[in-house]
């Protein structure tokens, strides 16, 4: 028989890459990891990980034991959930949101979901969707409103568990944030060729990346004068003077006095906005009800919703 614990150190090993994070996550010694992970390996009859100078890699062995961690990981969550459940009499549903598009869609969807179904104790959590995609895996969340750029959706999502169910919500384009008295304030869209002298504020640091991809294609190299992790403070810092920043459309209100914004011209970046789900029975109604009210608030056509693998997963 796996023992479940072991399952869990194992997951903990391959989410960190070492046995001494893992350890200090999971509150254990590394000897006692190394030890869980040995008596895994003896019960199985395989070795699971790849030990070296640099770290812990998995075997594919490992990997398949990963993924069964997160399913059961999931389930214990599920019966968790069920028994809490049992308990009150109601549904008990998780969200997980980034800040803008929480902020932008999240309020009135829950509005909507609890007159469709008042029984339901919502809980919210704030997560980036490197952190709240692998928890929908786990089933720690029931849902999370998550965004990518031009890529697979970022992070830590590890394993090979099933992968969560993607419903595209809608495109967020990013702008140029300027300040009114700036030279090319009022125009229609700037290229960003054209701001290849001026100072940078980001608002969130996964745009850096982003921005410097943009900007060599662009032919130059951008100069970070701040950062931030708030598309608000990022523009009252245009405002003072200290530069030029690239904001989603979803992060541009409230209004700061003092600045103006542009569009960029083709090829425009842009985040992708949409919703990773499990396909548990336990809340399928509630999720189901949820992610068409995110669609309404997205403005996404009514039909058909197009789910898929959840992007990167």
């Amino acid at each position: 028989m796996i023992d479940v614990q072991r399952l869990r150190v194992l997951r903990a090993v391959a989410e960190h890459g070492s046995f001494n994070r893992a350890a200090a996550a999971l509150h254990l010694t590394a000897s006692a990891v190394s030890q869980h992970v040995a008596a895994l390996e003896r019960g199985l009859g395989s070795q699971v990980v790849l030990r070296s100078t640099r770290g812990v890699t998995l075997t594919a062995a490992g990997r398949i034991m990963v993924g069964a961690a997160e399913s059961v990981a999931a389930e214990i969550e599920h019966a968790r959930q069920q028994v809490t459940e049992l308990g009150t009499g109601r549904v008990q549903l998780t969200v997980a949101t980034f800040t803008s598009g929480g902020r932008l869609l999240l309020p009135a969807a829950l509005t909507e979901l609890a007159a469709a179904h008042p029984g339901t104790v919502l809980h919210v959590r704030e997560y980036e969707p490197e952190d709240s995609l692998p928890l929908v895996r786990q089933g720690a969340v029931d849902l999370a409103l998550a965004y990518h750029f031009d890529g697979p959706l970022p992070g830590r999502q590890g394993g090979s568990g099933p992968a969560p169910e993607w419903t595209a919500l809608m495109d967020d384009p990013l702008h140029v944030v300027l300040p009114q008295t700036h030279r090319l304030a009022g125009r229609e869209a700037v290229d960003l060729a054209e701001l290849a002298a001026e100072p940078w504020v980001l608002g969130c640091l996964k745009t850096e990346a982003y921005l410097r991809r943009y900007a060599e294609r662009a032919g130059f190299e951008p100069e970070v004068r701040g950062t931030t992790s708030d598309y608000f403070f990022a523009r009252s810092l245009v405002a003072a003077g200290m530069g030029v920043s690239l904001i989603p459309s979803i992060a541009l209100t409230p209004e700061v006095p003092g600045l103006c914004t542009v569009a960029v011209g083709p090829p425009a970046p842009a985040r992708h906005i949409g919703v990773a789900t499990t396909g548990h029975l336990r809340v399928r109604a509630e999720v189901t009800a949820l992610v068409r009210a995110l669609r309404k608030q997205a403005g996404a056509p009514a039909g058909r919703e197009d789910t898929a693998p959840a992007p990167g997963a």
